[in-house]
C-alpha cells in the first residue's frame, strides 16, 4: 500500500541524520532571525519546511506534532525546538533500528517439550 510507505521509517544514515540536524539547526536559526514576533506568514512557512523535510528524512514520529504545534506560539518558537525534536527522534529511531545479537535469527532453533524432572 502506497499510504502506509509514507509513516515507515527509513534507515537512518549518516548523511540522513546530518541533512535531518541540518534543516533543523537552520529553521531554528531563521525563527531566531526573524525575531519573536516574526513575519506575516513567514514564521508558519518555516515550520511547514522543517516539519515536512524532518518527515521526509527521519520518518514520521509523533513528537514531531507538538513540535510543529508549539511553533505556532509566539516567544515559544524562539526556542530551538526542532533541533531538540530531531535529537530525540534520531536517538528513539536508533534504538529501534539496533539489533542485538539475540534478535538475529541464524537458522538454529532448539525445540523441546517441558518436563517437570523429580
Amino acid at each position: 500500500m502506497i499510504g502506509l510507505d509514507l509513516f515507515s521509517p527509513p534507515t537512518l544514515t549518516p548523511s540522513r541524520i546530518r541533512l535531518a540536524y541540518g534543516v533543523a539547526v537552520a529553521a531554528d536559526g531563521l525563527q531566531m532571525i526573524l525575531g519573536p514576533l516574526g513575519w506575516v506568514l513567514a514564521d508558519q512557512i518555516v515550520d511547514v519546511i522543517a516539519g515536512v523535510v524532518t518527515w521526509r528524512l527521519l520518518g514520521f514520529h509523533p513528537l514531531l506534532l507538538p513540535t510543529f504545534a508549539v511553533e505556532f506560539l509566539p516567544i515559544i518558537d524562539m526556542l530551538p525546538t526542532w533541533t531538540g525534536c530531531v535529537a530525540l527522534v534520531i536517538s528513539r529511531r536508533k534504538k529501534q533500528q539496533a539489533v542485538s545479537p539475540h534478535d538475529v535469527d541464524d537458522g538454529k532453533v532448539i525445540d523441546i517439550d517441558a518436563k517437570r524432572v523429580e
